[in-house]
């Protein structure tokens, strides 16, 4: 058998909807939480009270990353399946109009009128709605919504995320928290950055630097309000 008919490609884009949630979810637990344990240490609280204040933000924050993520992109399913449904109804009653319409995409691509309608025709004879689907409305199965999906893998990965900062109050002096905290979160930042830009084949030093920033950013403004608020009080 030539070689041409045995090879398989796997393409990093089919993994674009899990890896934007796991990205999303660890990066969201990792800022967040240590955003509110340096808010915290900074208003010079207790360890225990640093503590259960960044518990209470793991949990709270998995749930609404669980929650945020399943409605959104419910949103976005709810939105595919009506212009399917609509779709298929526009097949059932205007079947020359789709045809003409889908041949008319082919052209606009670069085939020549006549072999457009014979692709298209072929395609309809087939599945005429996958059809118009993948090259009309531009869904496919890999960008399709998963909402279930999306909401279980954006709360695990915000848990896990969550619970490296956490991790660093129990093993840190509390004279340590505010700068032991912030370090250790960006350099598990600048991880995950790298982590993610391997899975999806990008520049991984460009990642790393984005989330970083960012990730010092928050940290910097909640360290500032808890100072503040500590001397205030």
């Amino acid at each position: 058998m030539p070689r041409n008919l045995t090879h398989r490609e796997s393409h990093l884009v089919s993994r674009v909807g899990w890896l934007r949630a796991a990205v999303l979810g660890a990066n969201d637990g990792i800022v967040s939480t240590a955003s509110l344990i340096v808010g915290v240490a900074a208003a010079s609280a207790a360890p225990s009270d640093v503590l259960i204040a960044g518990t209470a933000g793991l949990v709270a924050g998995a749930m609404s990353m669980a929650a945020g993520e399943y409605v959104s992109v419910s949103s976005q399913s709810d939105t595919e399946a009506a212009d399917l449904a609509r779709e298929r109804r526009e097949l059932e009653t205007q079947p020359a109009f789709e045809r003409e319409e889908l041949a008319n995409i082919y052209v606009a691509r670069g085939l020549t009128p006549e072999l457009a309608h014979q692709v298209a025709d072929q395609l309809m004879a087939k599945d005429a709605l996958a059809a118009h689907a993948r090259d009309e409305l531009g869904i496919t199965e890999v960008s399709s919504a998963r909402p279930i999906q999306a909401a279980l893998v954006s709360a695990a990965t915000f848990s896990a995320g969550a619970a490296l900062p956490l991790v660093m109050v129990l093993v840190l002096p509390s004279s340590w928290l505010v700068w032991g905290v912030s370090l250790a979160s960006l350099l598990f930042l600048a991880v995950l950055g790298v982590i993610g830009a391997q899975a999806g084949g990008a520049n991984v030093w460009k990642a790393a630097a984005r989330v970083t920033f960012w990730g010092a950013l928050a940290m910097a403004a909640t360290a500032a309000i808890g100072t503040l608020f500590g001397t205030v009080v």
